[in-house]
């Protein structure tokens, strides 16, 4: 291509056609969390197209899955320039088999029988799209890496045993949230688990019930205590798991309580888990119970200023597009929050899918050629500020 031929702006070279069909074959790989690798072998054959050069690491070690994460690289025009990454994973919460893809008033649907797994085929379609037409524009660009992790999911685990020392950029974005194009998430929560067991005595109610202490009982006690829902505006907490008893005629002598708090703030996420465990052992220990607590940490918060590179990167290239920014935070998480606490520098974008984790799940074709779009925009719009 001359220097006549490079358009002003990558993201016109977006084909919205050749997007959504890429789209709908990725949508249909089969690959739910720790079963990626019919993603992997798809994109080992399309990146190098590309020009990536590709790399996994051997996350999947760590939980017995099919394949680890995939770090691939595309040198630049111009290598002069940091190089900047979008991350995205490669599995879907549910099985997409058989997946049987129905367009609707410009919005895409499963049948009904399966899930659609926008989350986040659609982002990788996007970027894979976004690429080929910075390629096809001609205009100079930096060195490009893709981030793709396995096992998201059940609680971002493949981000969590990434080999942090193969990716080579330092800063980049992910598409993954429910926001149209344009929703720039700046803010992410902490979040930790929390695992109660009491104990009590177990008994048989009609041989030794006297001896019995229904833990049940206990735990019931102790919840009435613990203030749960929305703390703050900044803090939630949440018990999801109740597991235990043997048989009806048991007693039971040990339930295992579980949930979770999130909290943009470190300080309130350890305030409300000290609460919740200072909660239970009171009220259980007052009944002639026990309690042994265990906390586990899901990962760290992050917080991108408004004014640095990656936002302002983001809002101009929006702006090119025609899309409108707007600035945000959540308390949901998603790899951004195991990258940043890693080093690699990132902020959560919108791409807009909508029910996800369900049969419901839908994507409308205007946020996914919006997903392409903004990808383009921002490998230029992250080239023209470095310059």
């Amino acid at each position: 291509m001359t220097n006549k031929q490079v358009k002003n702006n990558a993201a016109d070279c977006v084909n919205e056609k050749r997007l959504l069909d890429l789209f709908l074959e990725l949508a249909k790989i089969d690959g739910p969390s720790g079963k990626e690798q019919k993603v992997a072998d798809y994109l080992k054959e399309a990146l190098p197209e590309l020009g990536f050069t590709l790399q996994f690491d051997e996350a999947h070690k760590n939980f017995d899955g099919e394949v680890g994460n995939l770090i691939a690289y595309k040198e630049g025009t111009d290598s002069s320039v940091p190089p900047l990454f979008f991350s995205t994973h490669m599995d879907t919460v549910l099985p997409t088999k058989d997946l049987k893809p129905v367009i609707k008033d410009g919005v895409i649907y499963s049948d009904g029988t399966t899930i659609l797994g926008a989350d986040d085929r659609a982002a990788l379609a996007a970027y894979i799209e976004g690429v080929r037409a910075v390629i096809e524009s001609g205009i100079p660009h930096g060195p490009i890496e893709l981030v793709l992790t396995v096992n998201e999911q059940p609680g971002l685990v493949g981000a969590r045993y990434l080999d942090y020392s193969r990716p080579k950029s330092k800063f980049g974005y992910i598409f993954d949230s429910s926001g149209d194009v344009g929703q720039t998430i700046l803010k992410g929560p902490y979040s930790s688990r929390i695992w109660m067991k009491i104990k009590g005595n177990a008994a048989h109610i009609a041989l030794n019930s006297e001896e019995g202490n229904n833990a049940f009982i206990l735990a019931a006690a102790g919840l009435l205590d613990i203030n749960l829902g929305e703390i703050d505006e900044e803090t939630l907490a949440n018990i999801g798991i109740i597991e235990g008893g043997e048989l009806t005629s048991i007693i039971p002598g040990e339930v295992t309580v579980a949930g979770e708090v999130r909290s943009f703030s470190k300080e309130k996420l350890d305030k409300q888990l000290k609460h919740m465990e200072d909660a239970m052992r009171k009220a259980v220990e007052a009944r002639g119970g026990s309690v042994e607590v265990t906390i586990e940490k899901k990962y760290s918060g992050f917080s991108i200023p408004e004014d640095h590179i990656l936002t302002q990167t983001v809002l101009n290239a929006s702006e090119n597009i025609k899309v409108k920014p707007y600035l945000t935070e959540t308390l949901g998480g998603a790899d951004t929050n195991v990258l940043n606490e890693n080093g690699l520098i990132c902020l959560t974008l919108g791409n807009g899918f909508q029910n996800i984790h369900s049969f419901r799940e839908c994507i409308s074709e205007e946020n996914l050629t919006n997903t392409g779009r903004l990808t383009a925009a921002l490998i230029q719009q992250w080239y023209e500020s470095q310059k």
